[in-house]
């Protein structure tokens, strides 16, 4: 089974569509999701248009504001606070990377946490391992729901998640475990990676090297979930960091890439900004 990220986050966003659309008639608006991009990073921008193209189909307001990469920390700290203070913006997101010159850690703890649509603030984060209320990174949300969706059963299944950042292997670690799962993290410095990866019932992959994940780490039966974006160095193409062709005959749940978890990352930044439009306005 294939899953579909694209057909899910087309379904989801279409009922969050028909909730936001009694928005005003009940809080007098929609919610208002700020998108902070510096410089011209070709990749940035691809993923600033999908964020304002998936915000018009669910009828959330959406407003990008560019600016060059020669403006200072300062100037970007005190557009966050301006932001923050504003009462009709819901949701800020800084896309990211930013400028050598820029301290990323400085800008995503300036934002405020209620207004946190990627759950990267260290208050999100603690949240979140703590079990209390929380905005989750939209990635890992993702996951969670296309495992939901594809029917698989996480209680009790040996989850192994290659790779450990703060964005995606650690929390996506803590909702399966969450849901019961027994995880192990794997990583660049981890001994025979095949031996652990044949045991997984439930495979994550998150570090970053196309086709890394190959036909003989996998079991039979395995549900894989690829969260690569890159470039295959041999065709120039597209591919995940899960070799999809050999995987895939033995793997009985497999997202693909492009088109797998890459549309859930963006539908579930609209639904985090839905979330936080209900908070304030509750």
């Amino acid at each position: 089974m294939i899953i579909s990220g694209k057909e899910l986050s087309t379904k989801l966003k279409a009922e969050m569509a028909e909730e936001v659309a009694g928005f005003p008639a009940k809080y007098g608006r929609v919610p208002h999701l700020v998108v902070v991009l510096v410089g011209d990073d070709p990749a940035s921008h691809s993923y600033v248009r999908g964020k304002a193209k998936a915000s018009e189909v669910v009828g959330i307001k959406n407003t990008t504001i560019l600016k060059p990469d020669t403006i200072t920390e300062e100037e970007l700290l005190a557009l966050i606070s301006g932001l923050n203070a504003d009462d009709t913006v819901d949701g800020i997101l800084v896309q990211l990377p930013l400028p050598g010159h820029i301290n990323e850690s400085r800008i995503i703890n300036a934002i405020s946490k209620e207004k946190d649509v990627d759950g990267f603030h260290p208050l999100n984060v603690a949240a979140l391992w703590m079990k209390q209320p929380c905005i989750v990174s939209c990635t890992p949300k993702g996951i969670i729901r296309m495992l939901e969706a594809a029917g698989v059963e996480i209680k009790g299944k040996r989850a192994v998640v290659i790779g450990r950042s703060q964005i995606v292997g650690l929390p996506v670690a803590k909702l399966l475990l969450d849901r019961n799962a027994t995880v192990t993290i794997c990583h660049s410095k981890t001994v025979d990676l095949p031996s652990i990866t044949r045991q997984a019932e439930i495979l994550v992959v998150a570090i970053g090297r196309p086709r890394f994940v190959t036909g003989d780490m996998v079991s039979e039966g395995t549900v894989v979930i690829d969260v690569g974006v890159n470039r295959d160095p041999e065709t120039g193409k597209l591919c995940g960091d899960v070799d999809f062709d050999a995987v895939e005959p033995k793997a009985s749940v497999i997202t693909p890439v492009p088109g797998g978890v890459g549309p859930m990352t963006i539908c579930c930044l609209m639904e985090n900004t839905i979330e936080c439009f209900l908070r304030r306005s509750s």
